[in-house]
């Protein structure tokens, strides 16, 4: 299918140079003298690097149709996670190098997995921004620690580590932000 560059808006995939980019930025710009043109900045859907692009207006771009469908996660099996689809009840497998936030992910979580629907290729699959995670093991914490910004590592549930203040104890549950592994606070 095939889309002009003043019709991309954020979240259009497009095909550039045989591979799949999403668009996460644009912007319309008209300059006093000269033509208008379409300022980008474009996702590698497998790697993952950023690009800016520049588009003139009316320039034909490979349009790709996708698919976000919730997947289930089931369990690991070596290097990839085993998923089940929601709606069809049929399992895939996922390399966990292609979820984002796959460090945070338990079993049962729901995840949004993104498919080529021309070749029903996976391309991504992104756990939700935030999760609940518990505390398995930290360093013990410290009352009335609370007034510098001071952090120490904590391991969660699943084995990823997360930087916590230094009043958060072992067995406590914190909400996390799964696409940078930050702390966000203590859940409720």
């Amino acid at each position: 299918m095939a889309i002009k560059s003043q019709d991309i808006k954020n979240g259009t995939v497009i095909r550039l140079d045989g591979k799949l980019q999403v668009v996460v930025e644009f912007l319309h710009v008209k300059p006093g003298k000269g033509n208008t043109f379409m300022r980008t900045k474009l996702k590698d859907v497998v790697s993952g690097y950023v690009v800016e692009k520049r588009f003139n207006i009316g320039e034909v771009l490979e349009d790709v149709r996708v698919e976000h469908r919730p997947y289930q996660f089931l369990y690991m099996d070596g290097e990839d996670a085993v998923f089940m689809n929601q709606e069809t009840f049929d399992q895939v497998n996922i390399d966990k190098k292609m979820i984002v936030g796959g460090d945070f992910m338990k079993e049962g979580d729901i995840v949004e997995v993104v498919s080529d629907t021309s070749t029903d290729t996976i391309l991504t699959a992104e756990m939700p921004d935030k999760t609940v995670l518990e505390i398995t093991y930290c360093e013990p914490g410290v009352m009335g620690n609370t007034a510098t910004n001071a952090m120490k590592p904590a391991t969660v549930e699943t084995g990823g580590t997360v930087r916590v203040p230094l009043f958060i104890n072992q067995g406590e549950k914190i909400v996390v932000k799964t696409s940078t592994g930050e702390y966000v606070e203590r859940a409720k």
